[in-house]
């Protein structure tokens, strides 16, 4: 470019416009957007469409169940974040012993029944799940009644359970799960509250011959808490042979508050997982009775004891 016979030079930015700035020799990446922060209402609007997805997807059956009709995603998507709400701001619940449960392969775990409602039996699964990477489902195993109870057996199916028999535990311990159990069944979760802590009979040991033949562990859990939520102070034997249950229980809150008398009372909570009991090289002695009978015993006395050491630690059933 020239005025007047001279040539005019470009302005010594002009060039920058053009080409990106460079240092050293090379290209100088241009400044980043500053990141938008997110609005208030930003994180509920994803929570509200993660919701309806969810639910869009319920409502059309496009989820998978395994051959017991576990439904894992709804398991732990709605039924752990709201019993892991219990277990921690309501019951304070303490866990010791995690070390114990594997974090892989099977395993039986076996507690002590007690509470009246047997929300023990959720507790424990929360234990698990929170105290094992990444979090493993405990499969309970139920009594018949709560397989034939409308919405509650569909309720234990969806999260995990299934009826309490032998071909069935055998099977998810085959499959590498671990598999819940508590032998006393109904003799300790309607016990009077005179009884507390102190252990029923285990039964026949079914879960003892399951363990041996598939040559799983057996880990020991005491849990305590569970007596003090709904004491047991009487039991109406002629209204639960009317209702067809095993108990009609009388508590402090329950039936004189009506409703209200189902909130369990906020006791503190401890579990222990004791040490885990090989059973690989007892395989061949599912079947007898001695051996079965002597290693129901010793589990259920390591819980007795458990479960002494840890009322000594709390002293006070509503201490926080």
């Amino acid at each position: 470019m020239s005025a007047g016979g001279f040539a005019v030079p470009p302005p010594e930015d002009a060039g920058d416009l053009e080409r990106p700035a460079r240092r050293n020799g090379h290209p100088v990446p241009p400044p980043a957007e500053p990141a938008v922060p997110d609005r208030p209402g930003d994180a509920w609007d994803r929570r509200v469409a993660a919701g309806l997805a969810f639910l869009r997807q319920r409502l059309s059956g496009q989820y998978e169940v395994d051959e017991f009709g576990f439904d894992r995603e709804l398991t732990e998507r709605v039924f752990q974040p709201a019993l892991s709400r219990i277990f921690h701001g309501w019951f304070r619940t303490e866990v010791t012993g995690a070390a114990h449960l594997p974090a892989g392969g099977p395993a039986l775990i076996v507690g002590n029944h007690s509470g009246t409602l047997a929300l023990d039996a959720l507790m424990l699964s929360v234990a698990v799940h929170e105290h094992t990477d990444p979090g493993r489902h405990l499969r309970l195993l139920g009594a018949d009644l709560v397989f034939r109870m409308p919405f509650v057996s569909e309720l234990a199916r969806k999260s995990g359970g299934t009826v309490a028999c032998n071909p069935d535990a055998e099977r998810l311990m085959c499959g590498g799960e671990l598999v819940g159990v508590f032998p006393e069944g109904f003799k300790g979760v309607g016990k009077h509250f005179s009884q507390r802590y102190k252990l029923q009979r285990f039964g026949r040991g079914g879960f003892v011959s399951a363990a041996l033949r598939t040559g799983t562990p057996i880990i020991p859990a005491a849990i305590v808490g569970a007596e003090e939520i709904y004491p047991m102070l009487a039991d109406i034997k002629p209204l639960a042979r009317l209702l067809g249950a095993p108990y009609f229980p009388v508590t402090p809150t329950f039936p004189a508050l009506g409703p209200l008398g189902l909130i369990p009372l906020p006791s503190k909570w401890l579990i222990e997982f004791g040490e885990p009991i090989r059973t690989a090289d007892l395989v061949d002695s599912a079947d007898d009775p001695l051996v079965v009978f002597n290693l129901a015993d010793q589990v259920r006395e390591t819980i007795q004891q458990t479960l002494h050491r840890l009322l000594e630690r709390r002293p006070d059933p509503f201490a926080k």
